[in-house]
């Protein structure tokens, strides 16, 4: 195939990615699942079966390599004992329990292939949803946070496990394969190290070379390739040399600059790879299996849910949050298929258990948006099943919050929202801050206010900090449009509920009246209602009073004596 077929295919797979993803994103959907429908309908239009391997393994090497480069040691300690612990015991209890089943009905290597499969949820799509649904500060969010980062960093011990379980490795004997992979990773991370810690620090130490966007772009293409390829070319997971490339550079010196100008590559990287996901769905074989198929993912969501919601517990975590995190990482992640793919290609599992791998992760990841976004509500609706009283039950902390009618919403924590906080506290009102700033969490630790990270014009975040329980909401941001729409969402969700809302200009007075505010308090009136005060005070006291005399033009002598003062 020339270069002019394998350009003409790509610009279709990213025209068509744009049109789906586009639509996906006007529905409210992730624009992921828009990528995959694109892989979907390019898939037959590509000229063989080799050609589609080959984009989908390049697709997965390009995606590693962004997520390695993501990937901080740094952020996962400071995640504690939920990542290493709670990730740790998930990936190992998932993998052992999975395993343990299918054990039952296939060999053991192919039944730990699967556990590590099931193992692993979809970073991507479930960071993207947090973020967007601005729920990366919630508790289920961080908790589930910290679990995808320790599964992206088991992927380089689970794919080399794969290639030892694989027929092929057992061949030589697994003692042989297992000193030639750790040979070979152990020969790339060296090679990169000395590349990117010593020779290019070297190349680039001229302050303008460093500063050249370009060159940086360059670098990053060049490593992230290059190590997709030499991975290739000693006989490991282009997969795995592409992740310890990312990684590597993710830790280099150059790694706040390379995350910086590397956004639009990321996009290709993504798009690729879900599109190269679309292209291994065969339409007919899935809608022949789907009976299969549905079950098969019902099944993962429950189990891993319920794995999940028991390790969280076990780590201390609160029964509702413990259940949202469940379902937030219930699916089977892009990783999953990585590890499919070196199975695959290590004659591990066959081409109908590679169909039914990939499509039970295709439903799965297309429930995603849906299940992260439902997370919170879906696990008050379950432990509600368990509580007559349809309290959350669990919770004593949130059963009272519940019930307390001194809880004050805050929307803005700026220099008005701070002193309106100030005021509720000493007054013993308990404000309940949300802000889309992450320097107010700080503030808000010191101070031991309660604060909600994200955007008040969500329904999610509004419902998490209580909405239904508060006697009152405070919005202090200066924008009219975000107060407008906060209050619009406001009024959805509780029709009754007092508002008071700051007004930064007269003009804006009726739209916030109109949308439904209680109060305005118009910033302009109130300042000038202040001067007027001020300049009353001030000219009743003696010094203001010689202060406006000489202002006047006045002789001081008549203010001395006051009946000589002229009209």
């Amino acid at each position: 195939m020339d270069l002019w077929s394998i350009l003409m295919e790509l610009v279709m797979l990213f025209g068509f990615a744009f049109i789906f993803g586009s639509l996906a994103q006007r529905l409210r959907q992730s624009p992921i699942l828009g990528y995959i429908l694109a892989g979907v309908v390019v898939g037959p239009v590509i000229a063989n079966d080799a050609m589609v391997n080959q984009m989908a393994e390049l697709g997965v090497s390009l995606l590693l390599f962004s997520i390695g480069l993501e990937f901080s040691f740094q952020q996962l300690k400071r995640m504690g004992r939920m990542a290493f612990g709670g990730g740790s015991i998930q990936v190992l209890g998932t993998l052992g329990l999975v395993a343990l089943v299918m054990a039952a009905f296939f060999s053991l290597p192919k039944a730990i292939a699967i556990g590590a499969f099931v193992a692993l949820s979809s970073t991507t799509i479930v960071l993207r949803v947090l973020v967007d649904k601005a729920a990366m500060e919630s508790i289920h969010g961080r908790t589930s946070l910290g679990i995808l980062l320790f599964q992206d960093m088991a992927i380089v011990p689970l794919v080399l496990m794969i290639g030892l379980l694989s027929p092929s490795g057992g061949d030589m004997g697994i003692g042989l394969h297992m000193t030639k992979l750790l040979a070979s990773v152990a020969g790339l991370v060296a090679v990169l190290y000395i590349l990117l810690y010593h020779f290019i620090p070297r190349l680039l130490s001229s302050a303008q070379l460093f500063a050249n966007r370009e060159l940086t772009v360059l670098f990053a293409i060049s490593i992230g390739l290059g190590a997709t390829w030499s991975s290739h070319w000693v006989g490991i997971s282009p997969a795995l040399g592409a992740f310890v490339a990312g990684m590597l550079l993710g830790e280099s010196p150059f790694a706040t600059q390379v995350r910086a100008d590397i956004g639009s590559l990321r996009t290709m990287m993504v798009t690729l790879f879900f599109a190269s996901v679309g292209m291994f769905i065969k339409p007919v074989w899935f809608l022949s299996h789907f009976h299969y198929i549905l079950p098969l993912a019902l099944v993962i969501f429950l189990g891993k849910a319920a794995i999940i919601y028991g390790v969280t517990r076990m780590l201390g975590l609160e029964r509702r949050h413990a259940l949202a995190t469940g379902i937030t990482l219930a699916q089977i992640g892009e990783f999953s298929l990585v590890l499919a793919q070196a199975a695959r290609e290590g004659s591990l599992i066959g081409v109908t258990a590679m169909d039914l791998t990939v499509s039970v992760t295709v439903v799965l990841m297309l429930a995603t948006p849906y299940m992260v976004a439902w997370a919170l509500p879906l696990s008050d609706r379950v432990l509600s099943l368990f509580s007559r009283s349809g309290m959350r039950a669990g919770s004593r902390e949130e059963a009272s919050r519940e019930s307390d009618d001194r809880r004050v919403i805050v929307v803005g924590f700026g220099p008005a929202g701070r002193h309106v906080v100030n005021t509720l506290k000493s007054r013993a009102f308990k404000p309940i801050v949300i802000d889309v700033n992450p320097l107010s969490r700080q503030f808000a630790a010191r101070e031991e206010i309660e604060i909600h990270m994200g955007d008040a014009t969500r329904e999610e975040i509004l419902h998490h900090a209580g909405i239904g329980s508060a006697c009152l909401v405070v919005i202090t941001v200066p924008d009219p449009k975000i107060s407008v729409q906060t209050i619009k969402t406001i009024r959805q969700l509780n029709p009754e509920i007092s508002l008071v809302v700051r007004s930064r200009y007269t003009r804006h007075r009726q739209d916030l009246a109109d949308a439904g505010a209680t109060i305005v308090v118009d910033e302009e009136t109130t300042v000038g209602e202040m001067l007027s005060q001020k300049i009353t005070d001030c000219l009743t006291e003696e010094d203001c009073t010689m202060l406006a005399f000489r202002l006047s033009g006045r002789k001081i002598e008549d203010y001395k004596d006051p009946g000589q003062v002229k009209d």
